[in-house]
């Protein structure tokens, strides 16, 4: 096959300072990437959607490529 797939890169986000005393919208960011509580990581794929939402909270998370 030429055209094997290769397997989507994905991120691993985590929530590294609280989000109390930011905006509602950067809460809510938060929120939609999956983190609820400090320290928390969750693995999102690497999207323009989910790298656009970091930008908006890059203050707030650390992200790590999986690799």
């Amino acid at each position: 096959m030429s055209g094997a797939e290769t397997e989507p890169r994905m991120l691993h986000i985590t929530l590294s300072k609280s989000p109390i005393g930011y905006s509602i919208r950067q809460k809510r960011t938060v929120r939609a990437l999956g983190l609820r509580r400090m320290n928390q990581t969750v693995e999102k794929r690497d999207t323009a959607v989910i790298r656009g939402m970091i930008a908006k909270v890059s203050h707030l998370v650390v992200v790590k490529e999986a690799g």
